[in-house]
């Protein structure tokens, strides 16, 4: 890492650290459940990008990995009085219904129940490609969403389970964010990340250089799932209520718009689109409520917000084929090219005036 990217990085750090701090003081509940959301949804997009971005593997199951992570997590911290309550058809299975531990080892536990996961689903699809491996992990997701509907006696079935314990803040939110952060960081600049690369670049080049392909693929398959584990024990902490109908394929939708908005290959490109596409995602709400323009009504439209984003993808499809950023990232020289950039255009207009 070059000594101006490091400090770039410092500077970062810092000022987010700071803001955190202010925000905890003085930001209202809401405000502050949207940066909870906000570094919950960094952890899903930099998981799902070292699959789909670095690796080149395309796969929909995400908002599956998410809801075992969340499942998981939820039945380890609910109190065994909270788990009576909920389990009122079907009692649990006897070694969770007095069993309960700390928020800390539950997402530890949360992530490694979903990497076991990734890893028996991702051997037998990993050998697809493309349009197929998508198909294929997409209905994986759905299957892990329907076993989750009909095992009663373990996951409450379609009641879902409430009263989760809300451990859940801004400093444990942005903590794992960071360490999803700085955890990516250096896989996909290590020699794994490098194989990633070559894999997504060109399989046949890449084993042909001795690269095992089906370990690369499986191990960036079993990182990022169980990166969503970890997002999906946050968020169900958040919530505090979880059911199999929140993990539908909109969600898994949701996250790749902002690892494909924030560019396929691209970490800080990922952090800074799934910031702004969860603020915005609040700030849309207003398209799905009633509203009045003079002495025109116009009714709230039910799901309008996604048919904005859907339409802000196809957009950026079009126009930014690779995404804002594509395989590059926010540093010193980035910086100094656009302000380079401005500078020139400015001149060119000022030139252009002058000849006028």
């Amino acid at each position: 890492m070059k000594k101006e990217t490091k400090i770039l990085a410092i500077i970062v750090t810092i000022g987010t650290i700071a803001f955190l701090f202010f925000a905890n003081q003085f930001f209202d509940g809401y405000k502050i459940r949207i940066m909870n959301l906000a570094a919950i949804n960094i952890i899903l997009a930099l998981g799902l990008n070292i699959i789909n971005g670095f690796a080149g593997q395309f796969s929909l199951g995400h908002a599956g990995f998410m809801a075992i992570g969340a499942y998981t997590g939820a039945l380890l911290t609910l109190s065994p009085s909270a788990k009576q309550m909920n389990f009122f058809i079907d009692p649990i299975i006897s070694p969770l219904a007095n069993f309960q531990m700390g928020f800390l080892p539950a997402i530890i536990i949360a992530a490694l129940v979903t990497a076991v996961f990734a890893f028996m689903i991702g051997v037998p699809v990993l050998r697809l490609k493309g349009d197929y491996l998508a198909i294929a992990s997409l209905g994986f997701s759905e299957i892990i969403r329907v076993v989750l509907t009909n095992l009663q006696s373990l996951t409450n079935g379609s009641l879902g389970l409430k009263a989760i314990p809300s451990y859940i803040n801004l400093f444990w939110s942005w903590g794992f964010a960071f360490l999803a952060i700085i955890f990516t960081f250096f896989l996909i600049n290590s020699s794994y990340g490098r194989a990633f690369k070559a894999i997504r670049e060109d399989e046949v080049a890449a084993e042909a250089m001795g690269i095992n392909l089906f370990k690369h693929k499986i191990m960036a398959f079993v990182i990022g799932s169980s990166m969503a584990g970890v997002g999906g024990a946050l968020f169900a902490s958040l919530l505090t209520a979880i059911d199999p109908n929140i993990f539908k394929f909109a969600l898994t939708f949701q996250i790749l718009l902002m690892v494909v908005l924030g560019g396929m290959g691209s970490i800080s490109g990922t952090i800074v689109s799934a910031t702004i596409v969860t603020i915005m995602m609040e700030w849309l709400r207003i398209v799905e409520s009633p509203m009045t323009i003079g002495s025109l009504t116009i009714p709230g439209i039910s799901g309008m917000r996604m048919v904005i984003f859907s339409v802000l993808l196809m957009a950026v499809i079009l126009f930014y084929p690779k995404g804002f950023m594509g395989t590059r990232e926010i540093t010193w020289d980035f910086i100094q090219e656009k302000i380079n950039r401005l500078r020139k255009k400015g001149k060119n207009e000022t030139l252009q005036k002058d000849e006028v």
